[in-house]
């Protein structure tokens, strides 16, 4: 008989009854256990919610049921399956702010958990974040970009999230600005560009920031100012130097800023080199003394003289209570604005923005 060889049925041995009989007498003891009694069945489930459900007829679909969960105790009030309808009377999706003359204010990033306590309204998923912070705000900066370039796709939902005439700025990635090569970063920040400008027209200023502690060469950052592209994708690009090196910022910077065309950040912080020269054809300000006590983050007074010098920026004039480096006016043609509150006490940075875009709208 080969290997693998079945007998026919007829030679194959008979199995023993006895053996038969026995094991059906241990499975019959087995299944004779007595079974625990479920009754009150609803009784076992989680005792905080109430499951109603609702059927829901698409076309030409089967029904779906929808289970709808909410707290037991209290009123049962019908809950609202899709409460960001147009039947909300404080609908925000359709809301849009526009730059008043020409000044954008906005706030470093849109993922902090503090602001879901007194920013985004309660019960707000995270993922339509960007989509809230968008309609309250005329710009944004991103602070992402900096740890890490995006996808392209991503960048084309952050786009696609957001409202027409909004606009975002970004922090260049942080693998430039820390590299000891400046002068060959070439091939990175045309990657960096070229998928950022999937963003289109919400693209606003790139931010390359030089952090405090790094050695910058003359020769160096000159060859790096001049990789920058000038557009991509046919819009126009606009750059902000941030150079936190105190001993780098003189009368040769500002030069070399504005020969490029390039603007410098005005910082407000104690940390950080602070001046006002403006050096393009925009302005760029990074207001980061905001305070926990105040719900404004600013005392009115403070937001108040804020408003008077970006109105004195959008005009085509400078402020004269700011610091500056060179002691000439630059050209008095209107300019775009951008004033962005970052990081001191972030958690009032939304209310600082939106009282100083409130007084900026009163005139």
């Amino acid at each position: 008989m080969g290997q693998g060889h079945r007998p026919a049925r007829r030679d194959r041995r008979p199995r023993n009854p006895e053996r038969l009989r026995g094991r059906g007498r241990r499975r019959c003891a087995l299944r004779a256990r007595r079974r625990r009694r479920r009754n009150h069945r609803h009784r076992h489930r989680r005792p905080a919610l109430w499951r109603p459900r609702l059927r829901l007829q698409g076309s030409g679909r089967p029904l779906l049921v929808v289970r709808q969960l909410r707290p037991v105790g209290g009123t049962r009030r019908r809950m609202n399956l899709f409460p960001d309808t147009a039947a909300d009377a404080n609908d925000w999706t359709t809301r849009q702010v526009e730059p008043v003359d020409g000044i954008r204010i906005g706030i470093g990033g849109w993922t902090y958990v503090p602001w879901r306590d007194n920013f985004y309204p309660k019960g707000l998923v995270q993922r339509r974040e960007l989509e809230y912070a968008s309609r309250h705000l005329s710009c944004i900066e991103i602070n992402g970009t900096y740890y890490g370039a995006q996808k392209p796709s991503t960048y084309a939902k952050w786009r696609d999230e957001t409202p027409e005439g909004f606009v975002f700025s970004a922090k260049a990635p942080m693998r430039i600005m820390q590299s000891k090569a400046l002068a060959k970063t070439g091939p990175q920040v045309e990657d960096f560009i070229g998928g950022i400008s999937t963003l289109g027209d919400r693209l606003g200023p790139l931010l390359w920031q030089f952090d405090a502690g790094l050695k910058l060469e003359r020769v160096s950052f000159q060859a790096f100012c001049e990789l920058l592209p000038r557009e991509a994708d046919g819009r126009a690009l606009r750059h902000v130097l941030d150079v936190r090196d105190a001993g780098f910022i003189d009368a040769d910077f500002i030069a070399l800023a504005r020969t490029h065309g390039f603007a410098t950040v005005f910082t407000d912080s104690p940390e950080h080199p602070s001046f006002a020269d403006v050096t393009a054809g925009f302005v760029y300000a990074r207001l980061m003394r905001s305070r926990s006590d105040i719900a404004t983050g600013y005392p009115a007074g403070e937001l108040a003289a804020w408003a008077a010098r970006a109105r004195l920026w959008a005009g085509g004039g400078e402020p004269g209570d700011l610091p500056k480096i060179v002691d000439d006016a630059a050209p008095a043609t209107p300019r775009e604005v951008f004033i962005q509150f970052i990081s001191a006490a972030k958690e009032r940075n939304p209310a600082a923005a939106m009282a100083l875009q409130a007084k900026l709208a009163r005139g």
